[in-house]
């Protein structure tokens, strides 16, 4: 990660409300502050309905904020329409989910190419070829053809990530990935996310309620009641 690297992810004074301009109008996000790195490996961490959710949608471009300065790899995303937020999403974000969200008719290669196939219409060699090895790093290389329903829920969830690194995005956000897992499954999962995030320099946010997790990261984002209330770097006491 350079010192003067541009900031992936970055937000200044973003706030979020549902219901706007009702009179149950509700904010969830208060004027967060937020900047991520290229290399930087962060866990955001806070408790049920702090707002950890709401702030992955925004930064994965599922919604818009409600006021403040949000920028995706260098675009201010105010001023970009809904299509091109669309092919930045697509371009620049991978996304891993608590829920694997596989496609049950598609097997594992299938499903690894299908973000290539909806940014193209159709995959190329060259994606059959990335699908097969990301396929083969994560340690499926003989389940190809195996259909979810074939496969352990550590399984599935590593086609997922297989699925969410297959166009190389510049920013992963994972959602509480290994929520569901044992922790061998769990530790896993991460160190594949932990790997692409070293070999690459993409910036990877994962939400987690794991402690042990979110000590393995270069730093831990606490929000509560939609407010960042604290970080913590590596091997150091909360910074205010």
């Amino acid at each position: 990660m350079s010192a003067g690297a541009h900031p992936i992810v970055e937000l200044a004074g973003v706030r979020k409300s549902y219901g706007e301009g009702t009179p149950v109008e509700t904010e969830v996000l208060h004027g967060v502050d937020l900047r991520l790195l290229p290399g930087e490996l962060v866990a955001l961490v806070g408790p049920s309905g702090s707002g950890k959710s709401t702030l992955l949608n925004l930064i994965g471009l599922l919604e818009r904020p409600s006021a403040g300065l949000l920028r995706i790899d260098g675009h201010d995303t105010a001023s970009l329409p809904e299509r091109a937020l669309t092919e930045l999403r697509g371009r620049a974000i991978g996304f891993v989910f608590q829920f694997h969200h596989l496609l049950p008719g598609f097997d594992a290669l299938e499903n690894v190419l299908m973000p290539a196939i909806i940014e193209r219409g159709v995959a190329s060699r060259e994606d059959l070829l990335r699908a097969r090895a990301l396929l083969a790093r994560v340690g499926l290389a003989g389940a190809e053809r195996k259909r979810p329903s074939q496969l352990s829920g550590g399984m599935q969830q590593r086609v997922a990530v297989a699925r969410a690194l297959s166009l190389s995005p510049r920013l992963v956000l994972a959602d509480e990935p290994t929520g569901n897992l044992d922790t061998h499954s769990a530790g896993e999962i991460f160190e594949l996310l932990a790997q692409f995030n070293r070999d690459t320099g993409a910036a990877c946010l994962i939400v987690t309620h794991d402690p042990a997790l979110a000590a393995r990261c270069q730093r831990r984002i606490e929000i509560v009641d939609g407010r960042i209330v604290g970080a913590h770097e590596a091997g150091t006491e909360r910074l205010r």
